[in-house]
Formats: C-alpha cells, sequence, structure tokens
C-alpha cells in the first residue's frame, strides 16, 4: 500500500486542535517559528527530524505543519517511513492559515 498523506484545511485543524482532537506539529525551522508560531503547536524542525521526537500524541491524530504546506508532507511520509500511522498535514501551511483568518502567535524580536 502505498503511503499517502491527507490534506487538511485550516478550520479542519483548528476545530480537531480546539475539540483535542489533532497534535499540531510543526516542522518549521526554529527561526521560523521564533518569527511566528501556530497557536498550540509542537516544534520537530524537517532539519533533524526524528519522528520518535514528537510526543506521545495520547490518542490524538498527528497533524503536521510547516509554512506552505511541503515540508509537512515531507515529514508525514518521513514519519509513515518509520511506521507512524501520521498521515495528515495542514494543506498550505502558515501562508492557508493566515489566509483563513486563523490567528499565529507572533513573537517579538
Amino acid at each position: 500500500m502505498a503511503n499517502q498523506v491527507q490534506d487538511l484545511t485550516p478550520d479542519e485543524v483548528s476545530k480537531g486542535v480546539a475539540e483535542g482532537r489533532y497534535l499540531l506539529v510543526d516542522v518549521r525551522e526554529p527561526n521560523e517559528v521564533e518569527a511566528e508560531a501556530y497557536p498550540y503547536g509542537v516544534v520537530v524542525p524537517l532539519s533533524t527530524f526524528d519522528p520518535k521526537a514528537i510526543p506521545d500524541p495520547q490518542g490524538k491524530d498527528v497533524v503536521f505543519a510547516c509554512r506552505s504546506g511541503k515540508r509537512s508532507v515531507t515529514a508525514s511520509l518521513a514519519a509513515q517511513a518509520a511506521g507512524l500511522p501520521y498521515d495528515k498535514h495542514l494543506a498550505g501551511g502558515m501562508l492557508g492559515w493566515k489566509q483563513a483568518g486563523f490567528d499565529s502567535i507572533k513573537k517579538n524580536p
């Protein structure tokens, strides 16, 4: 069976996180997250990606997120290759998240 990654909309992800169904894993680099973060995101940078670094989702579905939706697909495929059932990502990433009207956490320099 081929690995595949399920696209989720910002609406679906926001609702799922709020309802406690999703664990949002941000695979952007620390400097990107420092500038702007997802609310409730857990950071596991793709450059040093280790599926074992993802916290135990405790029954939640893991949803990967990045800036535009490319690295989150890569992370999902890497996690699946490591035998984890993490097949969801935020389509459009942070760009789509903000375009959909959701807040990000801006950190002051």
